[in-house]
C-alpha cells in the first residue's frame, strides 16, 4: 500500500481551517487537522513544499516510522508550525489504518475507558451579571462544568470576552486589534465572580477559569488562593509556562487545580511539570503536540504522576481534531475533561461528523477512522480570509500577553 497523493485545502466558514488530505492506492483516504489560529498559511507552506514531496510512495501504515522521519528527520525540531503540520499527517494516517481495520479509531488505541466524555462550554459576559446569567444557560443545556470569564471594569476588551456566545472565534481584524489588561483590577473582579456564581448555582456544577497567560507567578498564587473557597475544578494558564519552574511557586501557596498545556508542541514543554507534578491537569492537544502518536506519550507520562487530561478545545480547531480527541478521550485512562467550543452551522456542514452531544457529555461516533470528513465543493465556496489574533498591552503601554 502507497501514498498516491496529499492535498491542503484552505477553507474559512467562519474562520479559516487546514485540513491535509491523504489518498492511498487502494482508494482509502485520511484527513489530518493542521490549523494554526492567525498563522495558517504557514503550515500551508510548510506541508505543500516540505512535507507532501517527502509523503508521495510511502507506506502509509507505517505510522510511528513516518512520525520520526518528520520529526527527526527536519533536524530543526518542535515548533508550532513543524508539529502542526506533523499532526494533521498523523492524524490522517490513523484515520487511513482505522478504515482499513473497519474500526472506529479507539479500538485501535486499545478500546474504550469510558462510554462518554465530560465537556466543559464558555460562558461569558461584560460583567458579573451577565456571566452568572450565561452560565445558567448552559446549565439548563445539560452542561456539568462551565469556564467562565467577566469583563474586568475599567479593562478594555477582557480575554473571554467576545463577539459571539456559543461560537466565539477570537482571531478578529485583517491586522491584530488592541486590547488592555490590569492585573489589580482583575484579582479584585475575579474572586467576587466565582463567589456569585457559588451562591447563585451552589456547589454541584464545575467551575473553570482561564488566566490566558496574564499573571506573575506570585500573583498567580494569590488569584489561587483566593479562589480556593469557590472550588474551581480548575485554574488554567495562570502564568506563562516557558519557565516550568515557575509553577512551584505557585504550588506552595494554593491548593486550587493548576491546568495549563494548550501551547505546547512536544512532551519537553511538560516534562518538568509533570514530574514534579507542579499542575493536575495537561491541556497538549492533538493539532498543536504532533498528532496522537505523540500526545499519547505526553498522556502516559502524566499518568504516571495522577495527572489527567483536559485537552484544549477551542475553535481555533476543526471538527477533524475535535472528533479524534473524543476517540483519544474515550481511550485514555487518565482523562479528565474535554473543552468543547461549539462550532458553527457552516463549519459543521464543512466537516460533517459523527459525534454527539448529549447531557453535558460529547459521544464519538462508531464509523471507521475518526468520524470526521471534509465536503471540498462546500469548503471551496469559503475562501481564506486573513485573520489576527489579537495583542495586549498594560494601561502605560507595554505589550502584555495576550
Amino acid at each position: 500500500m502507497k501514498i498516491t497523493s496529499a492535498k491542503v485545502i484552505v477553507t474559512c466558514p467562519g474562520r479559516n481551517f487546514v485540513t491535509l488530505k491523504i489518498e492511498t492506492d487502494e482508494g482509502v483516504y485520511g484527513i489530518g487537522d493542521a490549523t494554526l489560529n492567525g498563522r495558517e498559511v504557514a503550515v500551508v507552506s510548510y506541508l505543500e513544499d516540505h512535507v507532501i514531496p517527502c509523503l508521495i510512495g510511502q507506506d502509509p501504515q507505517r505510522i510511528e516510522d513516518i512520525w520520526q522521519f518528520l520529526y527527526r528527520g527536519a533536524y530543526w525540531r518542535r515548533g508550532p508550525v513543524t508539529m502542526r503540520a506533523i499532526a494533521a499527517v498523523d492524524v490522517a494516517l490513523w484515520d487511513i489504518k482505522a478504515k482499513l481495520a473497519g474500526m472506529p479509531l479507539y479500538q485501535l488505541l486499545g478500546g474504550k475507558s469510558r462510554d462518554k466524555v465530560m465537556v466543559y462550554g464558555h460562558a461569558n459576559g461584560s460583567d458579573i451579571a451577565e456571566t452568572v446569567d450565561a452560565v445558567g444557560k448552559y446549565i439548563d443545556m445539560g452542561y456539568l462544568a462551565v469556564r467562565a470569564q467577566s469583563g474586568v471594569p475599567g479593562v478594555k476588551d477582557a480575554y473571554g470576552v467576545g463577539r459571539g456566545v456559543l461560537h466565539y472565534e477570537p482571531a478578529d481584524a485583517d491586522l491584530p486589534s488592541q486590547t488592555g489588561w490590569d492585573t489589580r483590577k482583575a484579582l479584585n473582579h475575579v474572586p467576587k465572580l466565582f463567589e456569585t456564581l457559588r451562591d447563585t448555582y451552589g456547589f454541584d456544577v464545575h467551575l473553570l477559569h482561564d488566566g490566558h497567560h496574564r499573571y506573575t507567578p506570585q500573583e498567580a498564587a494569590n488569584l489561587g488562593k483566593m479562589l480556593e473557597p469557590c472550588q474551581l475544578f480548575w485554574l488554567e494558564d495562570v502564568t506563562p509556562a516557558e519557565n516550568q519552574e515557575a509553577f512551584k511557586l505557585i504550588r506552595q501557596h494554593t491548593v486550587t487545580p493548576l491546568a495549563v498545556g494548550e501551547i505546547f508542541n512536544t512532551i519537553w514543554d511538560a516534562k518538568d511539570l509533570i514530574q514534579n507534578q507542579l499542575i493536575d491537569y495537561i491541556r497538549a492537544t492533538i493539532v498543536g503536540a504532533g498528532g496522537l502518536t505523540h500526545l499519547r506519550r505526553i498522556a502516559d507520562l502524566a499518568s504516571l504522576y495522577q495527572i489527567r487530561t483536559g485537552c484544549h478545545g477551542a475553535t481555533d480547531l476543526s471538527p477533524v481534531t475535535m472528533g479524534t480527541a473524543l476517540h483519544f478521550d474515550t481511550w485514555v485512562p487518565n482523562f479528565g475533561i474535554q473543552e468543547y467550543m461549539r462550532h458553527t452551522e457552516e463549519t459543521d456542514a464543512v466537516f460533517p461528523h459523527d459525534y454527539r452531544f448529549e447531557s453535558g457529555h460529547l459521544i464519538c461516533g462508531e464509523k471507521p477512522g475518526h468520524g470526521v470528513d471534509i465536503d471540498e465543493e462546500l469548503a471551496a465556496k469559503y475562501p481564506y480570509s486573513r485573520a489576527y489574533l489579537p495583542y495586549t498591552r498594560l494601561s502605560d503601554g507595554t505589550v502584555w500577553n495576550w
